[in-house]
């Protein structure tokens, strides 16, 4: 932490422009040995905060690039610590020329995530919205930048934190009967305490449960596309994903594994996943794919059951009993594929027979891109989410689902205790247990081994 370290914070390559950020209590000196404001200004060292500069940036009187040097004094930097950061041409020898001469002059290369890091142990942020800032640089959707910018901007923490001083103040109280226990006084009052209990509970519970969402919407919501062999299901992933991802092939059987790509329907991301064919085969590697669609099935949020209408009677009823019991709990999508091939009132009769197996239905030709607009709409209702726009709090880091998980057995064991009449000391264990449990999630309460583990995620220079 006493190192000033250095690190290029834009992605790899070639660019227009390179950012170098420089951070450390020895940040502006470092740099005014080096950085040379043009028009005769006086040094980094002598400028203001919050400041900008255009100047060179030389090394034994050889000018190495024209940059811009952007000037933030401690504590009110992104680390809290002195830095500057230098704005150079994109070329990658600039880049490394630049870092090399840092590194001379006594800097450190960063580590991964170590800006960020030295932000939260200078309480710039806690450690929710030190994890948000990953997830906000790797979102993929306007679903996850808006989840990740709530994160960051402390939706998690103020949710936590309110939770986590309710429970300190009883767990206080009851700590304080025990120091009195030969009295037999009582400070915590016991109803307002299981009142409490029942609350806090039904909250650890909802953010508990809104885990499934929000790694639904991180990762993209599962979508399994699944039936029968040459039904035209390749042919439909290839039409969502507007490219020929998928072989497609009369012979059946063409596709053994399972195919998946991420589409972007309006800021939601769903993840489209192309299985094997089902059919009755003796063969090994074929019967290994099915077992697979089997898995994506149980898996999936959404499945997507692609029936080839031109051969609709045959082996309906079998692959109804393969799919049907796994969507237990899931939209399943009845697609009747190849309409193009059919009279409107073939049409009607086929669609009036799939009621039977699903109230969600839609006539496509996967060929020829008819209806896969309105399947893209459908999805967005199937997938039954709530308007991000409102303030509800949706976890999404899996850390915090298994600390809450922990936190909320351990609110339970209270209210079990309290229904049980079990003594202070009981009650105080439980409590604390979930108070430190919440701590963990905005590190109030974390480990260097914790720590170590969130951070390496991140690229250098963040």
């Amino acid at each position: 932490m006493n190192d000033t370290i250095c690190a290029i914070a834009t992605a790899p390559g070639v660019g227009a422009i390179a950012l170098i950020r420089v951070s450390g209590p020895e940040a502006i000196s470092l740099c005014d040995q080096l950085f040379l404001i043009k028009n005769g200004q006086k040094r980094l060292a002598d400028q203001a905060s919050h400041t900008v500069h255009l100047g060179q940036f030389q090394h034994d009187g050889y000018l190495i690039d024209e940059v811009v040097a952007t000037l933030f004094r401690a504590p009110h930097s992104y680390t809290g610590e002195d830095s500057v950061e230098l704005s150079c041409h994109g070329s990658t020898y600039i880049q490394q020329k630049i870092i090399r001469i840092l590194i001379e002059a006594g800097c450190r290369m960063a580590e991964p995530g170590e800006f960020t890091r030295r932000a939260f142990s200078n309480g710039k942020m806690d450690l929710s919205q030190a994890e948000a800032v990953a997830d906000l640089i790797a979102s993929t959707s306007a679903a996850n930048h808006k989840l990740a910018l709530q994160q960051m901007r402390g939706g998690v923490s103020k949710e936590i934190d309110k939770l986590r001083a309710q429970l300190l103040h009883f767990v206080t109280m009851i700590e304080l009967e025990l120091d009195f226990s030969e009295e037999q006084v009582e400070f915590a009052n016991r109803k307002e305490l299981k009142e409490l209990a029942t609350k806090l509970e039904k909250n650890l519970r909802r953010l508990t449960e809104s885990f499934k969402l929000g790694n639904a919407l991180k990762k993209g919501i599962p979508v399994a596309i699944v039936g029968e062999t040459n039904a035209g299901k390749s042919t439909l992933l290839n039409q969502l994903l507007n490219e020929d991802k998928a072989i497609v092939s009369p012979i059946p059987g063409t596709t053994r594994d399972v195919i998946e790509d991420l589409v972007n329907i309006r800021g939601i991301g769903f993840r489209f996943i192309d299985t094997a064919g089902l059919r009755q085969t003796k063969d090994e590697i074929e019967l290994m794919g099915i077992e697979r669609t089997y898995q994506q099935i149980e898996q999936a949020s959404v499945v997507l059951w692609v029936i080839d209408s031109t051969k609709y009677t045959e082996h309906i009823e079998w692959m109804a009993s393969r799919i049907l019991p796994r969507s237990q709990g899931k939209t399943l999508v009845v697609l009747l594929n190849k309409v193009d091939m059919l009279s409107k009132d073939e049409q009607l009769v086929l669609d009036e027979q799939l009621k039977a197996y699903s109230p969600h239905r839609l006539l496509i030709s996967a060929k020829k891109g008819k209806n896969i607009d309105a399947l893209k709409a459908r999805l967005l209702e199937f997938a039954g989410l709530p308007d991000l726009a409102r303030q509800d709090i949706i976890i999404t880091n899996l850390r915090h689902y298994e600390v809450l998980k922990t936190a909320h057995e351990a609110i339970c064991r209270v209210q079990e205790g309290m229904e049980e009449e079990r003594s202070g000391e009981f009650l105080s264990q439980d409590l604390r247990t979930c108070i430190n449990s919440l701590g963990q999630i905005t590190g109030v309460i974390t480990t260097d081994e914790v720590l170590g583990t969130i951070f390496e995620r991140f690229c250098i220079g963040k």
